[in-house]
Parts: C-alpha cells; structure tokens; sequence
C-alpha cells in the first residue's frame, strides 16, 4: 500500500491530509487496491455493494443496461473521484448500476463505514475526510444533473450542443478534448451512433462545430 500513497496523495479525497499519515489511515480504513482491464466489469449491477472506489488510476464508466441488452454511460469517474459511495450510503441491498472500466484501472476500495465513523484511534483528520467525501458526492451530483438537461432535448442536435457547451464550460476553452470516443458518446447521449456521426457532419456542415477525431472546438452561435 506504501507505494501507491503518492498516487493517491493528490485526490480530492485526501486533500489537506498530510502524506505521512495516508499509510496509517489507508490502514484503518482497511484499503486495498486492485487493477482492472479495458471492458472489465467492477461492481455488476444487482451486486451488494460493502465499499466504495478511488479511481487512482484510468477511467469508469457508471452503465446501466436494459433487459435487452442496451447501454447507457450514466457518468464517467476519472482518477481521484469515487464510485459506488450512493449505495453503500443509502444502505441499498444492492447496486442498481454497474461499473466498468473504460481504460485499464486501478482503483482503491475502501470501507465505507469505516469512512463515516471515526475509529478509536481518532485520526486526527478523518474528519477533514468525511468533508472531503461530502464534497465528491456533491460533485457527482453535479454531473448526474448535467446529464438529466442532456436527455431533457429531444433532438440529437440539442443534446451535442447541450453537451458541447457544458464541456467548454468544465475545460474553460471553446477547444477540448473529448473525453468519449463516438461510441461511448452515443451510449452517453442515448442515441443511435449513426445518427450521431450524421448529425455531427450535419452541424460542422452548418459551422456550429469543428472536430477531428476526439478534439471539438464550439463556435459562438450568432
């Protein structure tokens, strides 16, 4: 565990906790780590779910699947953020989503009651934790929030220009980077992948948008 302490130091999780006192925190919160391929599942839906991830490093995906089979990318959780808390801490008997990881990971789990409750050693700053934990969760709201103005527009046009000015906004540059491939961002916009690269041709076409591969750049609609 000693070696991934620097890895980890930098997560809004552990921020303003000293480095020299992640080993023996990490300890009483009864971490461990595990590595995760591209595709492999980490919690399945309908699994009990007794911790929470830090992703350290990569990306994952929240899915959920339908009884026929098709999927939607609910949120994405890159290095530093935290998954499966929502379970754990409303004490659901199960998970109703699953994630997966996007790119090869690895990923941190922790205790989450440990989390929560201070132990008899009083760690001097688990309670600088538990905010920082409230912070992550808040933060995560945020995003399932701009994912619900997403699938409020009806058109695939509403929803990329939707999801175009909310990346400006997280990147502060009308020029980023995607953090989607096409397929993901189809699974992501909940619309049919073909239609989407129509339409994306369709609204470079029409000068709202310029793209190469993954890079977009939004122009100012007049």
């Amino acid at each position: 565990m000693l070696k991934e302490v620097a890895k980890i130091k930098d997560s809004r999780l552990f921020e303003n906790i000293k480095e020299t006192e992640l080993p023996a925190m990490l300890n009483c919160l009864g971490a461990v780590t595990r590595e995760f391929q591209k595709s492999e599942f980490i919690f399945i839906e309908g699994s009990e779910l007794k911790q929470i991830g830090v992703v350290i490093e990569g990306t994952v995906h929240m899915v959920k699947e339908d009884v026929w089979g098709e999927k939607t990318i609910l949120t994405s959780m890159e290095s530093g953020e935290i998954f499966g808390e929502s379970f754990v801490c409303g004490e659901y008997d199960s998970s109703s989503v699953s994630f997966q990881a996007a790119t090869d990971c690895k990923i941190l789990c922790l205790s989450f009651h440990r989390v929560l409750c201070s132990c008899s050693k009083s760690c001097v700053y688990h309670h600088k934790l538990i905010e920082n934990m409230v912070t992550l969760i808040a933060h995560k709201n945020v995003k399932l929030m701009n994912k619900m103005e997403i699938l409020s527009k009806k058109s695939i046009r509403e929803r990329v220009l939707t999801w175009l000015s909310q990346q400006v906004q997280l990147n502060g540059s009308e020029k980023f980077e995607s953090p989607l491939g096409r397929i993901e961002l189809a699974d992501y916009l909940c619309v049919d992948r073909s239609a989407l690269t129509r339409e994306l041709s369709r609204m470079k076409a029409d000068g709202l948008l310029n793209y190469d591969k993954n890079t977009f750049s939004m122009k100012k609609l007049s």
